[in-house]
């Protein structure tokens, strides 16, 4: 299996090619063109996934109920191209048995048939940062695509990290997180103009967009005309 990055900038996509035996997984909907011998299986489980459970766990997680699963159907290889849904750049990351990596809301795009995709429940701390209520956890081994708004960062915290809510799209499993105010005081933070931020401690990578989708969706939704 190869993974070619194509395009870059606002309009970035990716391009799977497997050879026969090979799978990959992706979020339903990611696909928009495919050669004709790969066979498209769409349903609720992926490794890991807890089929009907894990596709209601993941809509917490402002992902797609279901997975779509490709396989070449002959002996010659296939390719399937695979975009997000937001412009912006496609990064593609390795899990490691010993690092699983957490993906954040609408992130995660698709991934390895050896890599386990679960969610992890956030709690308080994801409904008040802006983030999703829970995170995609990938584990195992193998490539993870992830998807951004715009441009995507790759961060390494060596002690503490401070990035602002909504612009985060993936880190490793093991980093420490809390939600706090930009300012020493609420005032401070209402006159910056600012919210909340996200506070990364320890060891490992933090993956960050440069634009807020939910920050863009406020700015432009006053200006569409109405229904």
């Amino acid at each position: 299996m190869t993974i070619e990055i194509v395009g870059s900038g606002a309009f970035a996509s990716a391009l799977v090619r497997l050879e026969p035996g090979e799978e990959f997984v992706s979020q339903s909907g990611a696909m928009y063109r495919a050669s004709s011998n790969v066979d498209i299986d769409v349903t609720t489980r992926a490794r890991g996934s807890g089929g009907l459970i894990g596709g209601l766990k993941r809509m917490l997680a402002s992902e797609n109920f279901f997975f779509s699963t490709y396989r070449v159907t002959d002996q010659s290889p296939g390719e399937v191209g695979l975009a997000p849904t937001h412009m912006g750049n496609v990064v593609e990351l390795a899990v490691e048995p010993h690092q699983p990596i957490l993906c954040t809301g609408g992130s995660y795009l698709g991934s390895g048939s050896d890599v386990q995709i679960d969610t992890q429940f956030q709690g308080l701390k994801g409904f008040v940062s802006g983030e999703s209520l829970s995170f995609i956890r990938a584990s195992g081994s193998g490539p993870v695509l992830v998807g951004a708004f715009g441009h995507i960062s790759e961060e390494d915290v060596r002690g503490e990290l401070v990035v602002d809510t909504g612009h985060v799209v993936a880190f490793t499993e093991g980093l420490d997180y809390s939600v706090s105010k930009v300012g020493g005081s609420w005032l401070q933070t209402w006159l910056a103009g600012e919210g909340f931020v996200l506070r990364f401690r320890g060891q490992g990578r933090v993956w960050v967009q440069s634009h807020n989708p939910t920050e863009f969706g406020k700015t432009l939704g006053p200006q569409l005309p109405e229904r």
